[in-house]
């Protein structure tokens, strides 16, 4: 993975979901207040108010259909062209690239593949061709976050590979190594329940260039059980990625700028469905990360 603009793009495929990663600086407003201070002065509550809605109108983009989940969310169908990844700079006026080719040996016809993986689309649904689902998002998602500044975005604190990380319980598995070219993995699908909204539980496929320092680069793919994300503790698919070790670039999901979605028929931060259960039936979702080499003109 390369920390170049424009040069060196992963891929992430997750059942025939294809998406792009531009690595670039994505400006964040400055604003002092915290999400978790009910104490506002009613001035700074309509400052606060304000970035709110100003920031809801750059993620939630108009949409020619709109789907209601059984579990709350509205997914809408956004024309590909004016998904929020085309906020960016480097993508204003650009449209979404032709599905690229995948590795030998990963058949996208393969008999694993299925499409009715996530609580929306159970009921048959979908966005029609030439859209991508995208998770609405409200109101009450900034409101429960801890810092509304940095909404859609981790917490700064230092990555380890042990399990000894600011009270971050984890295990890892891991290879090191400059010669490779991509990832996968099957990972089980759970709803553990968390004892809180500040706590989180994930399981996911992480690829890292860089050293452990400010110039850390990440792509992650995976699930995420996150009542401060989302509200509740259903497990979603979700996607990040950082470019400076989390400091100013980066997101989860669609949130910011610079990541663009090709597949129709998955919402990335929706809920997926069926979820494992334990001395019953198991339920996985694969994950494929390569790199593809692509050449932009400036």
């Amino acid at each position: 993975m390369a920390s170049s603009c424009c040069r060196i793009s992963p891929v992430i495929s997750v059942f025939v979901l294809f998406m792009f990663f531009i690595f670039s600086v994505c400006p964040v407003e400055s604003v002092s207040f915290n999400g978790s201070d009910q104490n506002f002065h009613p001035r700074k509550e309509s400052v606060k108010m304000k970035f709110i809605r100003d920031r809801l109108m750059k993620i939630n983009k108009p949409s020619i259909k709109t789907i209601q989940s059984p579990d709350g969310d509205l997914i809408d169908c956004v024309l590909s062209h004016l998904q929020p990844a085309f906020d960016h700079p480097l993508l204003k006026g650009q449209k979404p690239m032709e599905l690229p080719e995948r590795p030998k040996g990963e058949n996208t016809t393969s008999s694993v593949f299925k499409e009715n993986v996530q609580l929306w689309s159970l009921s048959g649904e979908f966005c029609p061709e030439g859209t991508i689902p995208i998770r609405r998002t409200t109101e009450q998602d900034f409101l429960r976050a801890s810092s509304i500044r940095r909404f859609g975005r981790k917490i700064r604190r230092p990555i380890r590979r042990d399990s000894s990380s600011n009270g971050h319980e984890h295990a890892v598995g891991y290879v090191s190594g400059n010669q490779y070219y991509g990832a996968k993995a099957s990972i089980n699908v759970w709803a553990p329940r968390v004892a809180n909204q500040y706590e989180f539980s994930i399981s996911q496929l992480w690829v890292i260039a860089g050293s452990f320092g400010n110039d850390l680069n990440t792509i992650e793919a995976g699930w995420q059980v996150s009542p401060q994300l989302y509200g509740d503790n259903y497990p979603r698919f979700f996607t990040y990625w950082t470019s400076d070790a989390y400091q100013a670039t980066g997101c989860y999901n669609l949130l910011c700028s610079g990541f663009v979605q090709i597949n129709h028929r998955i919402a990335i931060g929706a809920a997926i469905s069926p979820i494992s259960s334990y001395n019953r039936g198991q339920f996985d979702i694969s994950l494929l990360v390569w790199k593809v080499i692509i050449l932009v003109l400036l």
